[in-house]
Formats: C-alpha cells, sequence, structure tokens
C-alpha cells in the first residue's frame, strides 16, 4: 500500500511517500498546489493520504484528488497510537504531536525527548508506556538573534556560526553566545533535569537547525529530519488498517 504524508508548514511543505513503513521518496515543495497534488498522487499510485498544517487551510486546498483515495487530516480528535494526556489537545501543533508519534514508531517502550529546533524550540517528552506527557516551546536559534536585533536600536543581526569561547570578545561573537550558546545551554539543562525526573531517555532531534545542535550539545542525541513525516505515517496506518 502507497502512502502520502504531508506536512504543511509556515514556510514550506514537506511530502513523504511510503511503501507501508519505509520512505521510499521524500519532496519539499514552496507551497500546497492541489492541482500538482492530484497528479503527483496519481502517477505515484497514491491510496492513502494524511496532512497536517500548522495553520489555516483553504477548503479546497488539499481537493479534489483522485477517486478511491483515504484522505485523513490530523486533528485533536483524530485516533492516535499514543496517549495524548496535554490539557489542551485542541492547541497542541500538530508537527509536534506528528514528531511525538514518529519517535514512537522509531523506539517504541522508550523514554523519548523530541526536540524541534526550528523557527521555534520546541521539546515534548513520550514516555516509555507510550504517553505524551507535555512539552516546552522557546524561541528558536534565529529567532534570538533577529529579536536582539529587530528589538535595539544599535544591535546588528548575527547569523549562527562557530563558538570560539564561553564569552563573546566582540558584539557579534556576544550576540551569536547570548543567542545561539544560551539556546545550547538551556536545551542541555532540559534534557539533564528531564533524565533526572523520567529516567534514561533518548533524545530525537529534527528541524533546520538540528545540527547546531549536534555538533555542540554534550548530550548523545539523534536527529531526523523526517520525523513528522514518520509520525503521520505512522497515524495513517494506526487509523486504515492492514498497511504494512
Amino acid at each position: 500500500m502507497i502512502n502520502l504524508a504531508i506536512d504543511i508548514g509556515n514556510t514550506r511543505c514537506k511530502l513523504g511517500l511510503f511503501a507501508g513503513v519505509e520512505l521510499i521518496r521524500q519532496e519539499i515543495w514552496p507551497e500546497i498546489d492541489a492541482g500538482r497534488l492530484a497528479e503527483y498522487a496519481y502517477n505515484q499510485k497514491v491510496q492513502n493520504v494524511i496532512f497536517s498544517s500548522v495553520g489555516q487551510l483553504e477548503p479546497d486546498a488539499i481537493g479534489p484528488l483522485p477517486a478511491g483515495l483515504t484522505v485523513l487530516q490530523l486533528s485533536a480528535q483524530t485516533p492516535l497510537p499514543i496517549v495524548n494526556a496535554y490539557a489542551t489537545p485542541e492547541t497542541l501543533g500538530k508537527d509536534r504531536l506528528a514528531a511525538v508519534v514518529g519517535a514512537f514508531e522509531l523506539f517504541p517502550g522508550e523514554n523519548c525527548l523530541v526536540i524541534d529546533a526550528g523557527t521555534c524550540l520546541t521539546t515534548d517528552l513520550l514516555s516509555a508506556e507510550g504517553v505524551y506527557v507535555g512539552g516546552n516551546i522557546s524561541p528558536g536559534i534565529r529567532m534570538r538573534l533577529r529579536a536582539m536585533h529587530e528589538f535595539t536600536a544599535r544591535l546588528p543581526l548575527v547569523e549562527p556560526g562557530p563558538i570560539d569561547d564561553l564569552l563573546g570578545s566582540s558584539t557579534e561573537t556576544a550576540l551569536r553566545n547570548g543567542g545561539q550558546l544560551g539556546a545550547i545551554l538551556e536545551t542541555e539543562q532540559l534534557i539533564t533535569r528531564c533524565e533526572e525526573r523520567f529516567g534514561p531517555l533518548r533524545v530525537l532531534f529534527t528541524g533546520g537547525d538540528a545540527e547546531v545542535f549536534e555538533k555542540s550539545l554534550k548530550k548523545k542525541i539523534f536527529v531526523n529530519h523526517n520525523l513528522v513525516l514518520l509520525g503521520l505515517n505512522k497515524i495513517l496506518r494506526y487509523n486504515v488498517p492492514l498497511q504494512d
């Protein structure tokens, strides 16, 4: 069975084509296009589609798709292979939820801390029992650096880069240390505290700045940029039987 998972973000759209559990093709589109999507689904012989969006979609953004396809939109009401213990599930970002399910797919029976290092830095905890406990949201590295530039009169805009010392020796390195190293130290401390509270953790990173953390963290981590797509496909298979 061929499944198509679609992750519609703020700046781009990621598509993952699956044969059962195997990701066989991935594409990145600048935006979702209903006509292009219908053609793609037809050409790839897609049988089931799941999509999630961080924002509100127009009613015809996804369809019409070829006849006979099962189409599932991830929402707060979608049945999940994990238990969602979030107090306000309707406000939980669909990408965060899908990434946690992706971790469950890769490492069932383990405590998993999922960290998405993108525009925002999100951290989400899945217990070994398959319960989504909750998480945090803080500014991502680039948001921190841009905020210091935009909300002050004279501080320059600095891009992420190498960290040479704990303390900056120029305005540029001071800003980079404050924004980039600050995010790294914050994340490192959060991992430590979660380990103290929940026990051994599998730490998974995704998102555009995942490699920045991979190079700098003193913790063992696992980077997977397709975590959301893997989670979406897992949710689709959970809702549409006999997919593997």
